[in-house]
């Protein structure tokens, strides 16, 4: 079984604005071979979007 590098754990959220610092940390962590749990939780804090992304390490049977 193949584990994430750097002691990573199997299982990650994602936080932050809404901007493409946000959408590269996703895209790296997608480039690692992260895939995407479901689709992203918006919200709002009353200045700008949040956005929070799970991401899973695939694991092999």
């Amino acid at each position: 079984m193949r584990t994430p590098p750097d002691g990573l754990p199997i299982y990650r959220v994602l936080t932050g604005p809404d901007d493409a610092t946000f959408c590269q940390r996703v895209s790296e962590a997608i480039g690692l071979g992260y895939e995407l749990h479901e689709g992203p939780a918006i919200s709002f804090n009353g200045e700008r979007v949040i956005v929070a992304q799970a991401l899973l390490w695939p694991t092999q049977p």
